[in-house]
């Protein structure tokens, strides 16, 4: 298992709706997320910055790299763009975490 965490962010005056698109997750995205090995899935919203800051365990980084070829996650990524900062693709703008400290 790997832990993994990255940070991403809203835009400002979308607070509310991140958090909504969120409660419940879309079934086949959630579906889509445990088929590659995605587990202990959680995202935090610092809510002065609007900084998330998101932590998942997975199997190996091949899978999680794969769930972005998935029609659900483009078809997710399309819904989220307009509210949060993204690329071309409309992936969400996310930098890595370097783990420098873990209790077990």
């Amino acid at each position: 298992m790997i832990r993994k965490a990255f940070v991403m962010s809203v835009h400002e005056g979308h607070e509310a709706e991140y958090e909504t698109r969120h409660n419940p997750i879309w079934p086949e995205l959630e579906q889509a997320l445990r088929d590659h090995g995605v587990s202990n899935y959680s995202i935090f919203m610092h809510d002065q910055t609007r900084q998330l800051f998101a932590y998942a365990e997975i199997d190996s980084e091949q899978q999680w790299t794969a769930i972005a070829d998935t029609p659900i996650c483009k078809k997710w990524w399309d819904h989220m763009h307009e509210i949060m900062p993204s690329n071309p693709d409309h992936s969400p703008v996310a930098d890595g975490l370097r783990e420098v400290f873990h209790l077990d």
